[in-house]
């Protein structure tokens, strides 16, 4: 049965709002709570990557309790409209902390934000794991991910553009309560959005979902060291990333607004425009045009390379004086997204390149393994990054702002190179050792992978002429 336009829409209707709620708590809650709440910067990482870990282990317990579950609505949409209901509501809270200080405040936080990833993964897994079931057309199912994995990029790309212009119009002077009228009216979409998902797209059929525990995982994963050496990769180069994403609007706060009084908002909203902007570029357009003359490793390099170079542009221009120009820090900042957006794509090629290896070596195709693992260590980078920066900051000594958004509070001289240093030599550090790990340890190559890919066509060339 094929899918029609409407449910085609709906579904990246689902996808919009589901990651508008997941770039809003992943992008901001670090700045929330430390920024303007006041917890050490330590406590709130260390809680985030804490919680993080636990629920990418938690996916696969959710993946197997959906796969028991049998309703007149189906196997996947009760879950996910339950899974929104609950975590639109925890959204809230998230960002709507009361006034309480002290024990109280940490103790709510901890909480509240655990429960969120909890309620969130309960939605997650069945939007994701319900496309087989909604249709039996192979293209179909290929499109329905790719409108999924798109419209996922433009729900994030609203909430890194919008969030803190739509704070600013909406707070009335305090950035506390424009986050929880933000908050309130991302939940709002999201309930609305995978309300219309469930009752648009309808599941034809009953599939067998099969989903690897933790201990499948991490055995699929030993056994095969190529997806090992990949999953190291994406731990890094994420890594990298998240550092600065969870650090550049304190950059802009208070080295553009504090420093210069600028329209700091305004200026953390160009860079986020043009970096995300790039990063699709990156993925949709150069990588395309580099594949044209590059092996997949060369271009590997390249995008490393590239990065570590826009890293090192943002760190000269601070020490020239000269990062206050925020036209001038988004060529570096396009530079890095863009990078960002190639390395992407090819640590996904590069895995499912390494599930044609372990085949071969094992003789086992363990592709539902691996590729369950790419989600478990995207959440796991995003956890140590966190961590970093939570640690880091209070190591320099950054004091939270108050709550208004008028008058910023002054940094130091020192805490502002610390903070320099922090969203800038941390990274180039992670993505050179990425460079060289690779270097020493993938060997899958074009000729390699080419090679392996025609070895297996041979081999079920052979299976179905003895069947026959």
């Amino acid at each position: 049965m094929q899918l029609s336009l409407k449910q085609k829409i709906a579904f990246g209707l689902g996808a919009i709002g589901k990651d508008m709620v997941y770039a809003l708590s992943a992008g901001y809650v670090l700045y929330y709570y430390q920024d303007l709440l006041g917890i050490k910067a330590s406590f709130v990482g260390v809680i985030l990557m804490v919680a993080r870990v636990f629920d990418a282990i938690n996916d696969p317990f959710m993946g197997i309790l959906v796969a028991m579950t049998k309703t007149k609505w189906g196997r996947f949409r009760p879950w996910l409209f339950t899974g929104t209901i609950l975590n639109a509501f925890v959204l809230y809270a998230l960002f709507a902390a009361p006034g309480t200080q002290g024990k109280g405040l940490l103790v709510y936080f901890a909480v509240i934000y655990i429960l969120w990833g909890m309620t969130y993964t309960i939605m997650d897994i069945p939007y994701w794991s319900m496309i087989p079931a909604v249709t039996d057309t192979p293209k179909d199912r290929e499109n329905l991910s790719v409108i999924g994995r798109t419209c996922a990029g433009v729900g994030s790309a609203v909430i890194q553009v919008g969030t803190m212009l739509s704070v600013t119009a909406l707070g009335g002077g305090s950035e506390k309560h424009g986050f929880k009228m933000v908050a309130l009216i991302v939940g709002i979409v999201f309930i609305i959005t995978e309300v219309i998902c469930c009752l648009v797209v309808k599941e034809t059929h009953i599939t067998k979902m099969e989903t690897p525990t933790v201990k499948e995982m991490f055995k699929g994963l030993f056994s095969n060291d190529q997806a090992l050496v990949v999953v190291i990769g994406i731990v890094l180069i994420n890594s990298a990333l998240y550092i600065t994403s969870n650090l550049i609007i304190l950059f802009f706060k208070y080295y553009i607004g504090g420093a210069s009084g600028g329209d700091w908002v305004g200026s953390y909203t160009l860079f986020t425009t043009v970096g995300g902007g790039f990063q699709i570029l990156g993925m949709m357009i150069f990588y395309p045009l580099l594949r044209k003359k590059f092996s997949n490793i060369k271009i590997f390099r390249i995008a490393l390379v590239g990065a570590v170079i826009g890293y090192a542009i943002i760190l000269l221009l601070c020490f020239a004086g000269l990062a206050q120009n925020a036209v001038l820090d988004c060529i570096p900042g396009a530079l890095v997204f863009a990078c960002n957006g190639i390395l992407t794509v090819l640590t996904t090629v590069f895995l499912s390149s390494s599930v044609d290896y372990g085949e071969i070596k094992t003789g086992h195709r363990e592709e539902s393994v691996i590729f369950s693992m790419q989600t478990f260590v995207v959440k796991l980078a995003s956890g140590i990054s966190v961590a970093i920066s939570g640690i880091g900051l209070d190591i320099i000594g950054f004091k939270g702002n108050s709550d208004q958004t008028g008058e910023i509070v002054q940094q130091s001289a020192a805490s502002v190179r610390g903070l320099w240093l922090l969203m800038t030599i941390i990274p180039i550090v992670v993505l050179v050792c990425a460079f060289f790990f690779f270097k020493a340890k993938f060997k899958l190559t074009d000729e390699v992978t080419e090679e392996n890919s025609r070895i297996l066509r041979e081999k079920k060339a052979e299976l179905r002429e003895s069947k026959e």
